[in-house]
């Protein structure tokens, strides 16, 4: 549980008046608790550990303990949706981010560069990315890049199954949020360059 504090006012003779934050704890040398003057009027609140107002320990956003987190779930989706940061930690584990996922995906649609490749060759259409362990071939090109989707979305679900992890292809993170942020429509439009 957290430690009590007090909201105090203090009096002065002409009635001028402040207000204290008083650590019940330990009561402040030098002030006369005992005096007319000192009134302590106030309200008690729980620091840390019952209410759900977040920590701002980071450069910006809201930084939630675990357990806090699941108790301002709401808050958290709100403030998501307004376009708000939120962070939520666990001891020994890097943070976890949330926010708007569609401010994410169009956000990765303008900066993940699809670098598609397409190519006719002997009646058939192959599209492929430089570089990356997919492609799709078919007959007719929209085929072809309905496959190339669908290769996406293998190639995502392997990737945050164990490929996360092997060197070459650690940097593919972006590309898997957007494949995983995005409609088969969206992946498409972005693919083949027209606005996302």
């Amino acid at each position: 549980m957290g430690d009590l504090w007090a909201v105090s006012i203090l009096l002065t003779p002409d009635f001028k008046w402040s207000v204290v934050e008083d650590d019940l704890k330990s009561r402040r040398p030098g002030l006369d608790h005992s005096s007319p003057t000192y009134l302590t009027y106030v309200m008690y609140i729980w620091m840390m550990g019952c209410m759900s107002t977040p920590k701002h320990e980071s450069a910006g956003g809201r930084v939630y303990g675990f357990t806090q987190a699941r108790e301002s779930l709401k808050a958290i989706l709100d403030s998501s949706e307004r376009g708000g940061l939120s962070t939520i930690s666990r001891p020994d584990r890097a943070p976890a981010a949330v926010v708007n996922g569609e401010s994410l995906r169009r956000f990765l649609a303008l900066t993940v560069a699809p670098n598609v490749q397409v190519v006719n060759e002997d009646g058939a259409w192959a599209v492929f990315m430089s570089g990356q362990p997919f492609a799709a071939e078919a007959t007719e090109l929209g085929e072809a890049l309905e496959d190339f989707v669908d290769a996406l979305r293998d190639y995502a679900e392997d990737w945050e199954d164990h490929l996360y992890a092997a060197p070459n292809h650690r940097e593919n993170w972006a590309l898997v949020q957007l494949v995983d942020l995005s409609t088969d429509e969206q992946l498409t439009t972005w693919l083949t360059g027209s606005v996302a």
